[in-house]
């Protein structure tokens, strides 16, 4: 259920809304728009009927919201969400280039990687300190000394970072060094986690599983805005279907499909969704042309000796010609490159 507020309701009109909503026993969630305040109602309806609400002061309608995310939905708001990223906008009317190595193996690494993210204009910073991995032998990351390699480079190149948490224990130390907690396409459906996520106080990447269709994808980012915390940004990362000329199928035609039933914006990861180094750039340029509010990029200086996925890892060079390239595309649909923060 959606209580829709009237353009110019009080802000104590709005906090005795979701003081009877508590009440009743259910979640109360405002979410301010351009225009107005929509809240969002969760939980198991009783014996107390919501409709009451439309009674109260500066109430303008109770709508009953059709599909079974609610906070996701356009219904809940219909105006596009920025989300914001250690002071990068992400959502609206500007594109964002994110990159950086598949798995953190060294500070050394690390910094000279984002030295080149950096100058090639690049807003945010990704890396990997926890890697679930399909072989329990591969590399499975540094663990917290992978995120304080991350934290070291950010302050020196102010890029804030994206990276995975794998579990409880992993995520609120992600919470601790990071600016956005990554939840990888296995753990799309570890909803104990996603609860986890909800409760943390910094924004989360949510990237579509291996076989989840776009209800599943937004059914997970409702758990998460569930528990509070409303900012979640989507991911496209590929899905496994009878392809063989590609690891995944990175499957764009979400992009729209997104942008038409939700109000959060949505990233595409080419290095994943097709694991070969030739198709990113091509894919990169596809998904900003299909609406996608972003790309996410590996890159390594030296992927023939990446402990984590090298093929599929740009040299600096050609991440510095994609950052171009896709911004060049985003002027054609009236959008543009955010700009990168400036170092300090």
């Amino acid at each position: 259920m959606l209580v829709v507020m009237e353009a110019g309701a009080r802000p104590d009109q709005i906090d005795a809304i979701v003081r009877h909503v508590e009440k009743m026993g259910l979640k109360a969630h405002p979410i301010p728009g351009a225009n107005r305040t929509a809240i969002g109602i969760t939980g198991k309806q009783g014996a107390a009927d919501p409709e009451i609400l439309e009674t109260f002061p500066g109430v303008k309608e109770v709508i009953r919201v059709s599909h079974a995310y609610k906070l996701v939905s356009r219904e809940a708001k219909p105006d596009d969400s920025i989300i914001n990223v250690g002071g990068v906008d992400v959502g609206g009317n500007g594109i964002i280039v994110v990159g950086g190595p598949c798995a953190v193996e060294s500070f050394d690494q690390t910094r000279t990687i984002a030295e080149q993210i950096k100058r090639a204009g690049g807003q945010l910073f990704r890396g990997g300190a926890y890697k679930p991995r399909t072989s329990p032998y591969s590399f499975q990351g540094l663990g917290e000394a992978g995120l304080e390699i991350l934290a070291r480079v950010r302050d020196e190149f102010d890029l804030p970072i994206v990276t995975e948490a794998i579990d409880h224990e992993s995520l609120l130390l992600v919470e601790k060094y990071a600016d956005c907690i990554q939840i990888g396409a296995r753990n799309m459906q570890n909803f104990s986690l996603l609860k986890s996520a909800g409760k943390a106080r910094i924004p989360v990447l949510l990237k579509r599983g291996m076989s989840a269709t776009l209800e599943e994808l937004l059914l997970s980012a409702e758990y998460i805005m569930s528990e509070g915390n409303y900012n979640v940004i989507l991911c496209e990362r590929g899905v496994r279907t009878f392809a063989d000329h590609t690891r995944n199928t990175l499957d764009l035609s979400i992009i729209p499909a997104v942008k038409r039933i939700s109000h959060l914006p949505i990233l595409v990861d080419p290095s994943h969704g097709t694991g070969k180094r030739n198709k990113v750039l091509p894919m990169s340029r596809a998904a900003i042309a299909a609406g996608a509010d972003g790309v996410l990029i590996e890159v390594h200086h030296k992927p023939e000796e990446a402990l984590s996925d090298g093929p599929q890892a740009l040299l600096p060079d050609a991440f510095a010609k994609l950052v171009k390239e896709v911004d060049a595309i985003a002027v054609v649909l009236g959008r543009s490159l955010q700009p990168a923060l400036a170092a300090s």
